[in-house]
This record gives C-alpha cells, sequence and structure tokens, in this order.
C-alpha cells in the first residue's frame, strides 16, 4: 500500500499514520522527521536544510522533494509506506509524481482527514504539557487532577506558543492556502478519498480502513 495522508494542523495525521503502518506493516515516512535527520546526519541536502531554516526562512520544495526521493528509493519501502505531511504543495505533489513515475510505483489512494476550523482551533488550544516529563493533558477531553499540575509528575504545565489561538488560525490559512489544492489535485485523477476526522482514534482510524476500498485492506 503506497498513502498519502493529507489534513490540516491537529487532523491527527501522525498517530493516524502510525496505527496504519502497524496495521499494514509499511514504512512510516514523516518529511518533518527526515527533515530533522537530515540536518543531523549532516548530509548534503540536510546541510541546505538547516543553512535555510537557520535563517528562519522555509525550506524550499526542491530540497524537501529532493530528501523524499532518496527516502522513497530506500528497501523499506519498496512493500509500501504512509507518507504524513508530504506533499504540502501542488508543486511537490507533481514532483512526487515523477520520482513515482520512475519508480513504477504509483499511489494507490490519498486520504484527506476532515476537522471544521473551529474543532480544530478547540482541540489544539486545550492541549497542556509538562514542562517536566512531557505528559499531555487537555482542559476539555483530558484535564488534570489539580489545575496547573502534571498528574504523573507534578511538573507545572504549559501551553505551548503553536498551540494558542492566533497562531492556530494562521497555521490554519497557510494550510488553507497551500495544501488544500492538493484535494482538487488528488480528487480530479480519482485518488481522493475523504474522511471525518471527528471522533475518537480508532473512530477515524475505522473510517480509513474504510475509504481505502476493498483491494487495500486487509482481512
Amino acid at each position: 500500500m503506497r498513502l498519502v495522508l493529507l489534513g490540516p494542523p491537529g487532523a491527527g495525521k501522525g498517530t493516524q499514520a502510525r496505527l496504519l503502518t502497524a496495521t499494514f506493516d509499511v514504512a512510516h515516512v514523516s518529511a518533518g522527521d527526515l527533515l530533522r535527520q537530515a540536518v543531523a546526519d549532516g548530509s548534503e541536502l540536510g546541510q541546505t536544510a538547516k543553512s535555510i531554516m537557520a535563517r528562519g526562512a522555509l525550506v524550499p520544495d526542491e530540497v524537501v522533494i529532493g530528501i523524499m526521493e532518496e527516502r522513497l528509493r530506500r528497501p523499506d519501502c519498496a512493500g509500501g509506506y504512509i507518507l504524513d505531511g508530504f506533499p504540502r504543495t501542488l508543486r511537490q505533489a507533481e514532483a512526487l509524481s515523477e520520482v513515482l513515475n520512475l519508480l513504477q510505483a504509483p499511489l494507490d489512494r490519498v486520504i484527506s482527514v476532515e476537522v471544521s476550523e473551529d474543532d480544530l482551533v478547540r482541540r489544539l488550544a486545550g492541549r497542556r504539557i509538562c514542562r517536566a516529563c512531557g505528559s499531555m493533558f487537555h482542559v476539555e477531553t483530558k484535564p488534570p487532577m489539580r489545575i496547573g499540575a502534571c498528574d504523573t509528575c507534578g511538573g507545572a504545565l504549559y501551553q505551548r506558543d503553536d498551540d494558542k489561538e492566533d497562531t492556530i488560525r494562521h497555521r490554519l490559512r497557510v494550510y488553507r492556502e497551500q495544501t488544500e489544492p492538493l484535494i482538487a489535485y488528488y480528487e480530479k485523477i480519482g485518488l481522493l478519498r475523504r474522511v471525518d476526522g471527528r471522533g475518537t482514534i480508532e473512530e477515524i482510524a475505522q473510517r480509513i480502513r474504510q475509504a481505502l476500498g476493498d483491494g487495500l485492506v486487509q482481512s
């Protein structure tokens, strides 16, 4: 199975990607993880990405595409993969198609995990993290027993800067501008399946399995 997961920040793509890779025994390919690893390894593309990020600029499509192409050529991707966080732009999607054509391994499906903006803001803005041990809580769905204190170690809870409402809405605007055109792109070529991203992790996972279709889902 070769699958792309699309969805806005907070839609739970990473969680669902990990579940799918375990179910289908395929590689989980995260663009963010690959960029960080390339920088840590000091590869040529990683050094380029590091210098760009040090200036506070966005890593250009060509660098991200190069890192992803290297990853998709590794042996563990021959049996399938879940792409998480890539492609993010139409240019990346077109480049991915070119690479996969060369590898003679086209995509099977593209899943769009869809959640309303207000739901995403509530989901992300309510997160609180322990400064000491990293445990995560939510003011509505998983509140701590004592306000502001971690249930695990008693450490202080805080809200990340990128979980503040103004920042979240900005990230969602960027997503709509850059990534939502991919939905139309993949829909036009018949690969897209839309999935309701509300509910529990298992409910969403079940919808994704149904959306993948009989030919791809394990019995």
